[in-house]
């Protein structure tokens, strides 16, 4: 599966960095975006901000900064569907009720419920599954907004440490809760979940603070020492520094899940139940981060 990694850092608006927690002004993300799918060469986009079977979106709006990444599940493709454009769909659609100012910062499921809906409603037929992570930074308000339906998921970072992070919904192993539409008739067979079912966070950030939204791929891949690690050698605030950080942090968890003799934090979850999949590059092999 491919991994989808929104990257950001808080930074004050006006200028970046130097500000304390009090400071009245608002903030901002600092985003950059970097990766690649098993069919598509490094870096390089398949189509808008859609690599391989998944998308996200960056949109910004004069009360929020909004991130979000959604993982098209590749089963699809079996049935002749490109499980890109569900995803593709989905985001861009929640991208557009960003900028259109048709959502509350405090309430990102609303975001992917409106999406959703209007998916549904469409008049040119959309069939594919996709799990879904959001996350809103308020900018007045200085607290982050999240929902995330599925495996995909956050990390948010401060003073090398993780301090909040999101949790996985499964429904048995490999199987994460998705949102659905299936063709006619095939409602009860195809496994769809209410965006009402996911997660949902808020808590307060600070200056400095980065915050990562990936799918799967990179999470099974990569650790958390690991992803600290490469964080650790984030110096700056500007763009090419964070470009950097994230193309490094794509590139590792994509060489990783071709090597035979590591045990990913995937492969560990298979054995425990009873798979053995070390090496096996089907799973979350492919890598992007915005």
């Amino acid at each position: 599966m491919l991994s989808v990694l929104s990257y950001g850092r808080i930074v004050a608006r006006a200028v970046l960095g130097g500000l304390s927690q009090t400071d009245g002004r608002d903030y901002s993300l600092v985003t950059a975006s970097c990766g690649f799918g098993k069919d598509f060469r490094k870096g390089i986009l398949k189509k808008g901000m859609c690599y391989g079977d998944d998308a996200c979106f960056i949109a910004r709006h004069r009360s929020a900064d909004v991130l979000g990444v959604a993982d098209g599940v590749g089963g699809w493709r079996d049935y002749g569907v490109d499980p890109s454009q569900f995803s593709a769909t989905l985001m861009r659609t929640c991208e557009r009720l960003v900028k259109e100012g048709r959502f509350t910062p405090t309430s990102p499921v609303g975001i992917l419920t409106s999406a959703y809906y209007e998916l549904l409603q469409n008049k040119v037929p959309l069939l594919g599954s996709s799990t879904a992570c959001i996350v809103v930074l308020d900018r007045r308000s200085h607290r982050i907004h999240t929902c995330n339906l599925g495996d995909s998921g956050f990390l948010v970072v401060r003073g090398g440490e993780v301090v909040h992070r999101s949790d996985e919904q499964q429904h048995y192993f490999n199987t994460p809760f998705q949102l659905s539409i299936a063709p006619p008739g095939a409602e009860g067979v195809v496994l769809s979940d209410s965006p009402d079912v996911a997660d949902r966070s808020s808590f307060d950030v600070q200056l400095g603070d980065i915050i990562l939204t990936a799918t799967d791929g990179l999470f099974d891949n990569m650790p958390d020492y690991m992803i600290l690690q490469e964080l650790k050698k984030l110096k700056n605030t500007n763009y090419d520094s964070i470009q950097q950080t994230a193309r490094s942090i794509a590139e590792q968890a994509h060489e990783l899940a071709y090597d035979p003799n590591y045990m990913s934090p995937f492969a560990q979850f298979a054995c425990d139940n009873g798979l053995n999949v070390r090496g096996d590059p089907y799973f979350s092999s492919h890598c992007l981060i915005t």
